[in-house]
């Protein structure tokens, strides 16, 4: 958890502004949802491992006997704080549906925790930016979502970026093909899951450590080792090299119409292997992937299962999250001072003055600030420049009017 000052926390706003203009010039609403959710709900087997990284808020007025027959520290807490914005959706959704469009397009940017272990592009409070579209049965979802993405990225001047794509369907029919117990499919997808890190090899060495039946272990090594050049376009013809017979024709025809619907499919790049961890994924999953990155800029997927958990029915959702602190790092702003922002360093100077002498300015649609003289006038201009400020003028008694002003500009 971090501090901003003010500079830092200009540039993120800055960020903010340019990923909120084009999430809603593709048709998103923002909303908000509260920062506390029912513990019932953070912990209902849809977050995978993240579940366990939920903070929890004890119940009031627990005692010492509560403490002592505890079993499960979950037995203590009634709240947690939120560790991702799809579990709130879907709650803030249930409730609220019948005040909503038959299909929904919804923003929601904002804090999450989870008790990280703090490392670089890892911390326990951080910021995330989401966009889902509830209530699209077809692809167009799909399409809106990764069209805003890309958009975004592009405004941001982000160069490089990928979005690698799979379906759960395609995962689970895969392993079936291999030989792997349906059972079994959840435990095996977790070491799949490690593969970037892994390899090969240790995928399968894990594999084999964690006791799963031998023959459909050396069928996956024998596919992961297989020689193989697969055309580089994203086309049907790469979805079908890049995996075993017999996976799920309908999922491959559907993912590859995805991609020759987008404008631009260049940036889309098919992973047979990507899993994302999340439990509530039933269909299309993507990760944002950068060159410069060891780890992605956010992911998302298909979750049409998950609403009906809390509403009763079910309704098809979708949607993708941008990880805005290790997204904002790769962002260079612009540094230039605005003229429209002021800076009056006064001396000997009434505060009356100086407060009628503000707020006159301010009028004029000006942003001001007042700063005393200090004894090294360049230091005090250098931080002005860097925060913003373009224009300076020093008030002396003689000078405290607007007519008097006479403005110079602020250089870095």
């Amino acid at each position: 958890m971090r501090d901003f000052l003010p500079g830092d926390k200009a540039r993120r706003e800055s960020v903010l502004a340019r990923i909120r203009s084009t999430y809603t010039a593709h048709g998103f609403d923002e909303i908000e949802t509260p920062v506390v959710e029912d513990s019932s709900r953070l912990h209902a087997g849809l977050g995978g491992d993240n579940e366990k990284l939920a903070f929890g808020i004890l119940k009031r007025g627990l005692t010492t006997d509560d403490f002592a027959a505890a079993t499960d520290p979950l037995d203590l807490a009634d709240l947690g704080l939120r560790f991702d914005l799809t579990v709130p959706l879907t709650r803030f959704y249930a409730s609220h549906h019948g005040e909503l469009p038959s299909v929904f397009r919804a923003i929601q940017i904002a804090p999450v925790w989870r008790a990280e272990r703090p490392q670089k592009g890892r911390y326990r409070q951080f910021m995330q930016c989401d966009i889902d579209i509830i209530g699209e049965t077809g692809p167009l979802a799909e399409i809106e979502l990764l069209t805003a993405t890309l958009d975004t990225l592009s405004v941001l001047g982000l160069v490089g970026c990928t979005i690698r794509i799979n379906d759960r369907r395609l995962l689970t029919s895969m392993l079936t093909s291999l030989g792997f117990p349906a059972g079994e499919h959840a435990a095996v997808l977790i070491t799949i899951d490690k593969l970037d890190k892994l390899g090969s090899h240790g995928v399968v060495a894990e594999l084999r450590d964690r006791a799963f039946p031998d023959a459909p272990v050396e069928a996956l090594e024998e596919f992961l080792l297989r020689p193989s050049t697969p055309p580089q376009s994203f086309s049907e013809e790469l979805i079908r090299a890049s995996l075993p017979e017999g996976v799920d024709e309908m999922a491959i025809v559907e993912l590859a119409a995805l991609g020759s619907a987008l404008a631009d499919s260049s940036q889309l790049v098919f992973d047979p292997f990507l899993v994302r961890g999340m439990g509530y994924y039933t269909g299309t999953i993507f990760e944002v992937a950068h060159p410069d990155l060891g780890y992605s800029l956010g992911g998302g997927g298909r979750y049409d299962g998950m609403i009906g958990r809390f509403l009763g029915t079910d309704v098809p959702a979708a949607g993708i999250s941008l990880g805005f602190e290790r997204l904002v790092d790769l962002v260079t702003t612009s540094s230039e001072s605005s003229t429209d922002a002021v800076a009056l360093v006064y001396e000997s100077v009434e505060p009356s003055l100086l407060a009628n002498l503000k707020s006159t300015l301010i009028a004029q649609g000006l942003r001001v600030r007042l700063e005393k003289k200090p004894k090294k006038l360049p230091g005090l201009l250098d931080t002005l420049a860097a925060s913003g400020f373009g224009r300076f003028a020093v008030v002396t008694p003689s000078t405290a009017t607007v007519d008097d002003l006479d403005f110079r500009p602020l250089t870095k």
